[in-house]
Order: C-alpha cells, then structure tokens, then sequence
C-alpha cells in the first residue's frame, strides 16, 4: 500500500511518501536502542515534566494536528479537534499517576524484605489504525514512555502526516531523539521489525488479520503482544429504559467517527414492548444528520476513510439485505451523492443506515460493520437480549439500557465484553483498564493495569544478612 495523503472527502491526492530504506530502518532501531540505555535511567519526574510539555503542544496546535486529520482520514473537525484535547488529558493523566502506579508494592513473606518492583523494558513497536489517528497512538506512548520505554510507531499508510506530527510533538516537549520514532514503513516491514532483538514488545490496534499475523511474528521469538481488535458491540435496550436518552444516546454511539470506530455500537438489541417506538424514534434522529465536507463545523457524518472500506461496507449492506433485512432507512448511496456539493462526488460517503429484520443466524448478523449503517434486531425479554449480545466472536463492549436494578446486574455480569456501559455509552477513559476477550484482543490499556503491560514485573527477595 502506498504511503499518502488522500483526501477521503475528494479522493485528491495531497501528499506521498517513501518508505525507509532497509539502511534506514536499522538507523532508527540503532537509535532506539541507543537512546533507551540512557532514557531508562530519567527520573520519573523528568519524564512527567516533559510528558505536561507534550500535553501542552498538543493544546497550543489542536486546531492544525485536528484539521490534518479531517484531511487525511475524514473525521468531522470537531471531534478531531477532540481528539487532540483528549490525547492530551492522557498525556497529563500519567504524568500526574506514573509514579504511584509503578511504586514498589511491599509484600509480606518470611523474608526480611519481599516487594515488587516495576521496570521497563526497552523499545515497544506500536502498530496503530487510521480511525483514531492522534488518541490510539498516545494511548500506548504516554504510560510507554513514563515507564522508562522507548516507542516505535508503525502507522497506518493512510495517515503518514499525523504520525510525523506525533513524532514531532515529542520532540517539541524536550524529550531525548529516540524516545519516540515514526517509522514510514509498509505492513510488510512489520514482521522483521518485531522480531528485531532490539524491539521487546508490540502493540496493535486493528483488525482481526492484522493481529493474528503480529502475534504470531511476535509468538516466533517469545515476545509479549498486546492486541485491540474489532468489535460488533450491542447497544441493548431493554423496556424499562428512558426511551428519548437510549435512542438519542445510540445515534451519537453509531457514529463516532463517522461509523467507523471498534467501540461504536454496531448492533441494536431492543426489547419487542418498545421496538417500534425506538426504531421510530432512531429514523428521525439519522434523518437530522448532516453528510458533507468534514471540514465544515456544522457537519456530523464525513467520509469513510478509504475507497476499501466503503467498498466492504456496501458489500456487508448487499449481504444484510441478501439475508433477508429490511432497510428502514438510507442505504441509497447515489441519491446522497447527488445531494452533494460537487466537489464532494468522487469521496468515500455513505449515507447513515438502518437495517432490521436481519436473521440472527445470518453470518451477517454478527459481524463488524464499519461505517454508519446500524442493524436493529428485536428480543422478546432479558434472557434472549443476552444470548444475541454474546452470539458474536468478538468481545469488545456493550452499552445496556435499564431503570430495573436486577435486570441491569444480570446484564453487567452476563455480557461477554471487556467493558459494560450501563445507561452509558462506550468510550475509553484514561482511569479505566480498556481492550476486549474472545477475538476483539487481550490486554489492556489506559489506567493502572494499562501502565503495567509493558515492565518487567520484577520480584526482590532480600533475606536476613
């Protein structure tokens, strides 16, 4: 795949790239390595120093760093502009709770002293999407860096600039050359990179593909992954919630990001008593969305990030209508071309879609849809809410809807998912561990557990001298 800038929005080709050179690539690695011998042995308030710089240049520059994302990728200005704040609280989150997170913990045995200690463990390559340009990747290189590692970042081919402008927010905050490098590499580098001795550790967030064939490069020389992969998250709603705030609450859950994030919620489970009420209600809320030039502050869904993509999409909506679904709304791509400024016609847009009376055994049923269509399936009580939320091979999270207390403890312990949002949506949240079971990944991310992937948890036993 070519290393570019492709307006997703026009399809105008704004910038290219090479790939580094194989000479390149081990400069990069030796520098890595080089700088990791002296960066492991910072303070932690250095690193928290520089770590509150970082989080300021993104502040003093949120407007250009979220504009070239709306460029490269598509998402609407205001939530990439978002975006950058929130890559910024994260950045300050570590650099205020590193130190209390990687504290030795004493443990009381028959020794004269027992504790554990946390310590890094060198250079971590980071393989990250195009979805969430900017917040996937700080995610990883804020708890990264605090801990005394040094970050390698393989980004995705679509959005080359945003990964050269993280490198230079590094540099800008005062942190040593290498701590953190972007590497313009294609997919097919990946495999020697991490198998590279000088590399310790990776992390991915991806699809499926993509971690499977990292974990195992990595599996090959006996080196810890941690994977965030898709997700096709159920939004239940169950009769007993508040209506207007579920059915409000699931347009802006579907769209995020233009459809097209692995926590969006994919997969509308409705309780029969209130299923036309909701499906009413959801209907009028996509009617009042606003498809256009991501750029404009006043629009709310922009383009799919890449011609792929958008082809995949309109494959899946063939496949969900093939199976037997009804589209309730949308799903006529032309007519919303036509709806478009001109300029605006050769771009990835699809318009916002709802589909129901798909089969629940259909394979379509259960598989991630990426992008603004969102599938409604009506349940007749808790119980078969359940069971269609767990009937899927992903395991990311779910949002759940209910004023009865029972029917929410049933929900939150019967779920397979990582994370359940009661009467919220899904987000990830700086305090709190983030990633999936079953084939949406392992591992975490963010708060205290997410600082801990990558160190060596090293046990000191000191006996009676």
């Amino acid at each position: 795949m070519a290393i570019a800038t492709i307006n997703p929005a026009t399809g105008e080709t704004l910038r290219q790239f090479e790939p580094l050179s194989a000479a390149e690539i081990e400069q990069r690695l030796a520098i890595a390595q080089r700088t990791y011998t002296e960066y492991r042995h910072t303070s932690l308030a250095q690193r928290a120093s520089w770590m509150q710089a970082a989080s300021a240049v993104l502040l003093a520059h949120k407007d250009a760093y979220g504009r070239l994302m709306t460029v490269e990728m598509g998402k609407p200005i205001q939530a990439a502009i978002a975006e950058v704040e929130k890559s910024a609280l994260v950045c300050r989150y570590y650099a205020d709770h590193a130190e209390s997170f990687l504290a030795p913990v004493e443990v009381a045995t028959d020794a004269w002293r027992s504790y554990v200690c946390y310590q890094p463990i060198g250079a971590v390559l980071a393989v990250m999407p195009w979805n969430f340009p900017f917040w996937q990747v700080f995610r990883f290189a804020a708890p990264a860096l605090m801990v005394g590692n040094v970050g390698l970042l393989k980004h995705a081919s679509n959005v080359p600039q945003c990964a050269l402008a993280i490198e230079e927010v590094f540099q800008k905050a005062g942190f040593p050359d290498g701590a953190f490098q972007t590497l313009l590499v294609g997919a097919d580098q990946v495999k020697p990179i991490v198998q590279d001795d000088r590399v310790k550790a990776a992390t991915l967030t991806g699809s499926e593909p993509a971690g499977a064939s990292l974990a195992a490069a990595a599996g090959s020389v006996i080196k810890k992954t941690v994977l965030e992969l898709g997700g096709s998250d159920p939004f239940i709603v169950m009769a007993s919630a508040d209506l207007d705030k579920a059915v409000s609450t699931a347009v802006t859950a579907r769209m995020i990001n233009n459809g097209q994030s692995c926590i969006a919620a994919k997969r509308f489970i409705v309780q029969d008593a209130i299923f036309d009420a909701f499906a009413e209600q959801l209907v009028e809320h996509y009617a009042a969305l606003k498809v256009g030039d991501p750029l404009d502050p006043s629009v709310t869904i922009g383009p799919l990030a890449t011609p792929a993509i958008l082809e995949d999409l309109e494959q899946q909506v063939q496949a969900c209508v093939a199976a037997g679904g009804t589209v309730l709304y949308g799903g006529d791509r032309p007519t919303l071309l036509n709806t478009l400024d001109p300029a605006l016609r050769a771009g990835c847009f699809f318009p916002p879609t709802i589909i129901t009376d798909i089969p629940v055994d259909a394979p379509i049923a259960s598989e991630e849809l990426f992008g603004p269509v969102a599938t409604l399936f009506r349940v007749a009580d808790v119980e078969e809410a359940i069971a269609l939320a767990n009937a899927t091979p992903f395991g990311l999270g779910a949002s759940a809807w209910t004023r009865d207390q029972a029917e929410g403890d049933r929900l939150v312990h019967a779920i397979e998912a990582g994370s359940v949002f009661l009467n919220s949506m899904v987000k990830s949240d700086p305090r709190l561990p983030f990633g999936g079971i079953k084939r949406s990944g392992y591992g975490r991310e963010l708060g205290r557990d997410g600082i801990h992937e990558f160190v060596n948890i090293k046990t000191v036993w000191v006996g009676d001298s």
